[in-house]
């Protein structure tokens, strides 16, 4: 299948994209690191932060984009998945990438591939180092795809990491403990670099790998801790050997917000703690955690796993001692999830449940989302988002009720166009 030809959309080369490699996912690197040593002869000349972990990566890739530039840095962010538009992916001092510097990316990659093939993801991975280099920015927060060690992103050697947080997901991929898990993104570290660990209760794995490599980690709990304001709800502390700094305690999860912090305190150690909590204030990331309505409220989150969903559990609570509303969930999700260990671990806080199908790769119908669903939760279903939106919506009678709409990056991204008028 021949590449687009000149002037081709980023639409046109995404739908090539997909269809040049005969599986959406393939582990390893040795694919990637030809073509990457094609493209970049030498590490490219900036400093790169790569983050890895379960859940939190995006948020600590937000923050720290966020706080370098606060500091004065020209800074590049690589993400994944997007929510509305691939642009998303990639963020040139804070701006979404343009289609003209996201096509001449993708062209540049292309021409050097030659034989080699190449995922979706590892096609796009090469295109954003591409634009980031092209674009001259002096740092590079890179977000890890899937897992860590084997992921197209941990082909660049990374000079500072963060890994956020350690938990059981992809399973046919990464492993079935946390153990296995741990080392697999514990694979982004390389000696003697810094790297912050958000992970409370880190496996072994990952303390003996940083041990074994001479990393300078610092751990939650141990070289820095959270403390809550006894006097106000909206704030955490921050402490660390450089001083005390107040965090917000949300939206966003406050371990990957510290995190980040944590590391922009390393990182550009002049802009002082007082100027980096303000930027971590500043930070607001679609689809977490995020207020779409108002009238009801309907909030929307990414989380797609039990490890997120414990965390939405958790706010969700929150949200229901404050106002004594009802909490209606409406839950359309990939089959290759735990949907058993979601559902439980939100069962606990939700009052209704509006299932519905999604028609995307992966998706589950609503009828087999029910099967798997079971007697974990009573609900109500429909065919599709859209629906099952209009009836939370009429299930959410009272001003103190709240809408949530979770499961996945397509269930959030299909809820924002319908009631933000945010569409691809």
């Amino acid at each position: 299948m021949s590449s687009p030809k000149g002037g081709a959309s980023v639409n046109e080369w995404l739908q090539w994209l997909e269809a040049i490699h005969p599986t959406e996912i393939d582990m390893g690197l040795d694919r990637v690191l030809v073509v990457l040593r094609r493209l970049f002869p030498r590490k490219p000349n900036a400093r790169i932060i790569t983050v890895a972990g379960t859940n939190g990566k995006g948020s600590t890739v937000a923050t720290l984009e966020r706080q370098l530039l606060a500091a004065g840095r020209t800074t590049g962010a690589y993400t994944s998945p997007h929510l509305q538009r691939y642009n998303e992916r990639v963020r040139i001092n804070g701006t979404n990438v343009s289609d003209a510097a996201l096509v001449s990316a993708f062209e540049m990659v292309e021409e050097v591939r030659g034989s080699v093939s190449l995922t979706y993801f590892e096609f796009g991975t090469l295109a954003a180092f591409v634009a980031l280099e092209q674009a001259g920015v002096q740092d590079w927060v890179l977000e890890v795809g899937l897992g860590g060690r084997l992921d197209a992103v941990n082909v660049l050697d990374a000079d500072f990491a963060i890994i956020t947080s350690i938990d059981i997901d992809h399973i046919g991929f990464l492993g079935d403990n946390r153990e296995v898990i741990g080392f697999e993104k514990a694979g982004i570290l390389r000696p003697g670099i810094p790297a912050v660990c958000a992970d409370p209760v880190p496996p072994a794995s990952v303390l003996q790998q940083a041990t074994a490599q001479k990393v300078d980690l610092r751990l939650t709990g141990r070289d820095y801790r959270l403390e809550p304001r006894a006097d106000d709800s909206e704030l955490i502390d921050l402490v660390l050997t450089e001083g005390r700094v107040a965090l917000p305690a949300g939206p966003l999860p406050i371990e990957s917000v510290a995190a980040a912090t944590v590391m922009a305190a390393q990182l550009v150690p002049e802009a002082g703690l007082e100027r980096l909590g303000e930027a971590a204030h500043a930070v607001n990331l679609p689809g977490r955690f995020e207020r779409l309505s108002s009238k009801p409220r309907v909030i929307a989150d990414v989380g797609h796993n039990p490890h997120a969903a414990r965390w939405l559990a958790s706010k969700l609570y929150e949200l229901k001692q404050q106002s004594s509303g009802r909490v209606i969930a409406v839950y359309a999700a990939l089959g290759d999830k735990d949907i058993e260990g979601v559902v439980s671990a939100m069962a606990p806080v939700v009052d209704h449940w509006c299932l519905a199908g999604l028609s995307v790769p992966r998706g589950l119908s609503v009828q087999e989302l029910e099967a798997r669903v079971g007697e974990l939760a009573s609900s109500g279903a429909s065919n599709s988002i859209a629906e099952a939106l209009e009836d939370a919506k009429a299930w959410a009678a009272g001003s103190a009720d709240c809408v949530v709409v979770f499961g996945s990056f397509f269930t959030v991204a299909e809820a924002r166009g319908l009631l933000l008028g945010d569409s691809p």
